[in-house]
């Protein structure tokens, strides 16, 4: 198997509107440039047609991130780089899907999207800060719900700070160190 044909998970963590997604993307053309194979396995399209049904508990979100991580590995044992987009709020749960990706000895790179909250509610991409603010919802991550920031990720990300495009430069360069780009 070449370098270019081994697969990693790629787990962007952080709070909602941190730019997880729009980095994800940005980074997944470029690798699908250099002819990886790639997909993005997107929080939102997931709790649509994988985890459809479950809600916001803990216990939920768990189960969500489990499935993601499940699929995620799945696909990076089968040579893809699969780039994970989801909040996963919690550590012990970020933590038994290291766990599953170590015991089958596939790649797995943890990112922390480190944007502070206070941007976060300025993005407001789907308007769930607002939403929030009105009373209109509750449990929303990193305001009135947890969020726990990975202690020792593989690579902190402050997009508030830089460019989509130097964000996913910097992931980029992470994979191209561990030899996966």
């Amino acid at each position: 198997m070449s370098v270019s044909d081994q697969g990693a998970t790629v787990w962007l963590t952080g709070l909602p509107s941190a730019g997880k997604t729009t980095i994800a993307y940005a980074l997944a053309d470029r690798l699908r440039a250099e002819g990886h194979r790639v997909e993005v396995l997107d929080g939102d399209e997931i709790r649509e047609f994988l985890s459809a049904g479950l809600g916001f508990s803990r216990e939920d979100r768990h189960t969500n991130v489990q499935r993601i991580g499940f699929v995620a590995e799945l696909l990076a044992s089968n040579g893809v780089k699969a780039l994970v987009p989801v909040i996963a709020p919690f550590g012990d749960s970020r933590e038994a899907v290291r766990k599953r990706h170590a015991a089958a000895e596939t790649n797995y790179l943890e990112v922390h999207v480190a944007t502070p909250v206070e941007v976060c509610s300025e993005r407001d991409v789907k308007g769930l800060y607002a939403k929030q603010a009105a009373g209109e919802i509750s449990g929303l991550t990193g305001v009135d719900d947890p969020y726990e920031a990975p202690e020792s990720p593989d690579l902190r990300i402050e997009s508030h700070t830089q460019t989509v495009q130097e964000s996913a430069s910097a992931l980029h360069a992470l994979l191209t160190e561990r030899g996966l780009a």
